[in-house]
């Protein structure tokens, strides 16, 4: 894999990309191919690649792409042969013992956040439970869930997989954020009984683990009166398929992080089930558009996300004319 030189499609293809956005990314950003191979145009080598790699997963978590493509350009070379591409780049990576770390700052970088995210980071980073929380809710009653996941929460966490990703660590911090995040978002009060019968249902991609962004909509709902049913993480699409059966829904999200998760046939499994629902939604970076069964629909937000599994539930809770 290190002696692999690739051609721009390939690695367009290999990261979910348009072909335009690499060549933005080198003119931009200096994210080019590094390998002159004679006759040819530039060859991307397994280094390129990783570190494209890198600003393709920073940009799809919220982080400006002059951000990313400067904490991408940090990364050391994942190929070396002190044995330090086993820990760059991810969260539990390990590095060997003398192996030289990358030099992160000794905070979470937020790049232009405000200082809400500068506040709630500085607590994360001291592992002060009662501060986040605090920090927390007290940005939700303030803001809402989804200004407070898009200006407060999300920038943090993107912060984190900064560090992680140039060796920093912080995985404690990441846990114990999450944590905070995810119960407050449970303390979001639920619709009572006057808001009917949940018509949504909410699923993480089969051996998708990253629940965050649907507990976020699950609470925005809540927030907005309307009920939903969370699945949760790493649901089979057979189980996905029986669920939809049991309940009924008239809409269902699906949600995906990375591309490991996005295989579009278990959205086609749902679309052909005896069940179909009215709105299908593939939610997250994980999913390519081009790849999206006809009629499944890909919300480019949270906001976006919410208007669209509302609207649809509104449309069949409203009486027939006449």
């Amino acid at each position: 894999m290190a002696d692999e030189v690739l051609s721009a499609g390939v690695v367009a293809r290999r990261l979910g990309v348009a072909v335009t956005t690499l060549r933005t990314w080198h003119q931009r950003y200096g994210l080019g191919p590094s390998q002159h191979v004679p006759g040819h145009h530039r060859r991307y080598t397994a280094e390129d690649l990783a570190r494209l790699e890198i600003m393709r997963r920073l940009t799809a978590d919220g982080v400006s792409p002059a951000e990313a493509a400067r904490w991408a350009r940090r990364v050391p070379n994942p190929y070396e042969p002190d044995g330090s591409r086993s820990g760059a780049g991810t969260p539990s990576g390990r590095r060997r013992s003398g192996a030289r770390a990358a030099a992160p700052g000794p905070s979470i970088p937020l790049g232009r956040s405000g200082p809400a995210a500068q506040g709630l980071a500085r607590a994360a980073m001291r592992l002060d439970q009662t501060g986040v929380r605090s920090a927390i809710d007290r940005a939700i009653s303030a803001r809402g869930v989804v200004d407070s996941w898009d200006r407060l929460l999300r920038p943090v966490l993107a912060g984190i997989g900064l560090r992680h990703l140039t060796g920093g660590g912080l995985i404690e911090v990441e846990h114990l954020l999450s944590r905070s995040i995810s119960e407050a978002f449970s303390a979001v009060p639920r619709p009572g009984a006057a808001g009917g019968a949940p018509q949504i249902l909410l699923a993480c991609a089969d051996e998708e683990q990253h629940t965050l962004p649907l507990e976020a909509l699950a609470a925005a709902l809540a927030e907005a009166g309307v009920p939903c049913r969370m699945l949760g993480a790493r649901v089979p699409p057979a189980a996905l398929v029986r669920a939809i059966a049991r309940t009924g829904p008239v809409a269902v999200v699906v949600w995906s992080h990375d591309r490991a998760t996005s295989d579009p046939a278990q959205l086609a499994e749902v679309l052909a089930g005896p069940h179909r629902p009215l709105l299908l939604l593939a939610a997250g970076p994980g999913w390519r558009p081009e790849t999206l069964p006809p009629g499944v629909v890909r919300p480019g937000d949270l906001a976006q996300a919410v208007s669209l599994t509302t609207a649809v539930r509104d449309s069949t809770d409203r009486p027939a004319a006449g």
